[in-house]
């Protein structure tokens, strides 16, 4: 689910300009659709999750010395401020 928590992050971001999310903060991202992702020219199905994006955010950033050097960057490429 990392993959989704980073999408609702990005998707937070580009809406608010800033990763300063509140702790109980729910966001919803729609995964899936689009034409070429069904059988035989029909759109895939979509799936609308909601998931617990500000909670994830302060867990990521209380956890920022055990993460992978690729997710640091990826959360520094959408704004996340680490102090």
């Amino acid at each position: 689910m990392q993959t989704s928590n980073l999408a609702a992050a990005t998707q937070y971001y580009q809406r608010e300009g800033h990763l300063r999310v509140p702790r109980n903060h729910t966001e919803r991202i729609t995964i899936g659709g689009g034409a070429d992702g069904g059988h035989d020219g029909e759109k895939a199905e979509t799936q609308e999750h909601h998931l617990r994006l500000g909670a994830w955010v302060s867990n990521q950033r209380s956890r920022a010395a055990s993460l992978s050097p690729e997710r640091i960057e990826q959360l520094a490429a959408i704004g996340m401020r680490w102090a």
